[in-house]
């Protein structure tokens, strides 16, 4: 665990210091060649590297250990300030992109100098961003081969919004800069202003797209997303395969923060069972799963009878069907 956030901290960091050099380099490139795609990329790595404060923040406050005020700890302001994080996408470089190509398309004619500056400084930028790309890419391919899964199954359970986040926005800074080479070279061809404008708008319409993207992701850890499928059939098996267990009436799981996973069960025990064996049997299984399930730390285990009606209207609210 510390091995991954210290990971998700390198891509992070290395991150932001990529997306601030080349928010410079695309500003000063679009001051000299004029080119309203370029100012939007320009905004748009501004709007990373904030990301990026945001993501460090996230990584930092969320790993304060559990208090009397949090019981269960802070992982879930990981969840928080990602948000923010994808919020910040939207806002610093969306909308500002969105503003430079209705101006550029609805304005006046804009003269576009020196564009063999803006060529080198996307050249450099397309070089710079995959170096980030790469250590990113790393890092969720990796993860998600030690889980089995594929790279779009991982990123649609993943629980960490770190790697997530810069991955997405560094797959997007890359195919912002080939928006922005097309619009600047189809302007220099055609002397049209529109496709210098048309590119901004559609980096725009990506960014406020990976803004969305993220933005439902941290909605959906925050207010409580179950664990992966696969994880919550191995809870699941687990304890009906213990002994003392003849059903498992109910089963719930949520996120507490990334590699922390709460489980609340309610089981049918034999009844031939005594209070003391339920008790050692709660605290073996609780044990059991910690050890077959490494993201759980917490476990409730509560005792209910199968044919409870209350029970099982909830449980068939909920899933549409008992478990048993």
């Amino acid at each position: 665990m510390a091995e991954e956030k210290g990971e998700s901290t390198l891509t992070v960091v290395l991150a932001g210091a990529v997306n601030l050099a080349i928010a410079i380099m695309k500003a000063i490139a679009g001051i000299i060649t004029g080119s309203g795609a370029l100012l939007s990329e320009a905004a748009h790595s501004v709007a990373d590297t904030f990301t990026e404060v945001l993501l460090l923040t996230a990584l930092r406050r969320s790993a304060r250990p559990a208090d009397r005020l949090h019981p269960f700890g802070y992982g879930k302001e990981r969840y928080f300030w990602s948000l923010l994080a994808a919020v910040s996408i939207f806002a610093s470089g969306a909308m500002f992109a969105f503003y430079e190509g209705f101006s550029t398309v609805f304005g006046g004619p804009v003269e576009q100098t020196n564009s063999i500056v803006g060529y080198i400084v996307l050249a450099l930028a397309f070089a710079m961003e995959s170096v980030s790309w790469v250590q990113a890419h790393r890092q969720v391919r990796r993860e998600a081969a030690e889980q089995h899964k594929s790279l779009l199954e991982y990123l649609k359970f993943v629980d960490d919004p770190a790697p997530k986040t810069v991955f997405l926005e560094d797959s997007a800074a890359l195919l912002g800069l080939l928006l922005a080479f097309a619009g600047l070279g189809l302007h220099q061809l055609t002397g049209s202003v529109i496709w210098d404008g048309a590119a901004s708008i559609a980096i725009g319409v990506l960014l406020a797209f990976v803004a969305y993207i993220l933005g439902r992701t941290n909605l959906r850890l925050l207010i409580g997303m179950q664990a992966d499928p696969a994880v919550v059939r191995g809870i699941h098996n687990l304890l009906a395969a213990a002994p003392e267990i003849e059903a498992v009436v109910d089963l719930q799981t949520m996120f507490l923060g990334t590699d922390q996973l709460l489980v609340c069960a309610r089981v049918d025990f034999d009844d031939s069972l005594g209070a003391a064996h339920v008790e050692r049997a709660c605290v073996r299984l609780a044990g059991a799963l910690a050890r077959e399930c490494g993201d759980v730390t917490e476990v409730f285990i509560e005792p209910v009878p199968r044919t409870d009606p209350d029970l099982r209207a909830a449980v068939l609210a909920r899933y549409g069907k008992p478990l048993v």
